[in-house]
């Protein structure tokens, strides 16, 4: 049993095509137009060996924001769509990781109740184009599309 997923979402303000295969070996296709969302959408099918496609088109020219949350949308979506009735998959789960100058931590309760709490302590709101503190959006809207996080 494949436990893929696939989304197409079109707003006024965006395109986003995903597409995700859970039973995956972490490779991705990533172009949302937005550097350092590609570059950590990379990372998390590279780290949790999700295949992950996405295509987003937005109104970047305008603001990160609109491209930034729909690309969550569909993700969490898609997820979802890929777990179908969640067989094989553990309820809960739980990692701490080091990287550089940081510990990541997370906690997940797949019991389809969305909420997000976002601790995160920035140095600066924005790298270049790409503001850190709409993460926790981007985050929040994978969760009301598919999944519970801490």
């Amino acid at each position: 049993m494949a436990r893929k997923g696939k989304v197409s979402r079109k707003t006024k303000e965006t395109s986003i095509n995903v597409e995700v295969n859970i039973d995956g070996k972490g490779k991705y296709q990533i172009d949302t137009g937005i550097g350092f969302l590609d570059h950590m959408l990379e990372q998390l099918s590279k780290h949790s060996l999700i295949d992950l496609k996405v295509k987003a088109k937005g109104d970047t020219h305008i603001d990160l924001h609109h491209t930034t949350e729909d690309t969550g949308i569909a993700i969490g979506e898609a997820l979802k769509k890929a777990a179908k009735k969640f067989v094989g998959i553990k309820r809960y789960a739980h990692a701490m990781i080091p990287m550089d100058e940081t510990l990541s931590r997370v906690a997940v309760d797949v019991s389809n109740r969305p909420y997000l709490i976002w601790k995160v302590k920035l140095k600066v709101e924005k790298l270049v184009f790409f503001y850190y503190s709409k993460q926790d959006q981007f985050f929040f809207r994978i969760l009301l599309s598919s999944f519970w996080l801490e």
